[in-house]
């Protein structure tokens, strides 16, 4: 369970690298990119921040190329807006929890849609 500190810390994170995202960062594969969470160690020496980006697989996989690139000026910066003693560094994951609830929302409207003896006969499924 995080910690008060590690919490204000992780917004704090959060809301800096999605301003720096709106303002700062001209990088074109980061223009549909939104931060969605950080998680920071312990130590506050390690963030992971997770992210989403719109678009197919290929254009999500170059937006998390283009915040690897530009990492290290999101590190700089955060380091002289946070006043930290150190800057944690970042690792950038996609997150895909959006496409999980699109998924499940699916499957509730597809069986709620599904008339009363179809839903008998239908086996079990399991959709891990």
């Amino acid at each position: 369970m995080p910690t008060r500190r590690q919490e204000r810390v992780s917004s704090r994170i959060q809301e800096e690298i999605s301003e720096l995202l709106q303002k700062q960062i001209r990088d074109p594969r980061l223009t549909y990119v939104t931060v969605t969470g950080v998680e920071i160690t312990a130590d506050l020496k390690l963030a992971t921040v997770f992210v989403s980006a719109l678009g197919d697989q290929k254009s999500r996989n170059e937006a998390l190329a283009g915040l690897q690139h530009a990492s290290r000026y999101i590190r700089r910066e955060l380091a002289q807006r946070l006043q930290m003693r150190f800057a944690p560094d970042l690792r950038f994951m996609l997150d895909d929890s959006w496409e999980r609830v699109a998924r499940v929302e699916a499957l509730l409207e597809k069986l709620h849609n599904t008339p009363a003896d179809e839903k008998r006969d239908m086996p079990a499924q399991d959709e891990s």
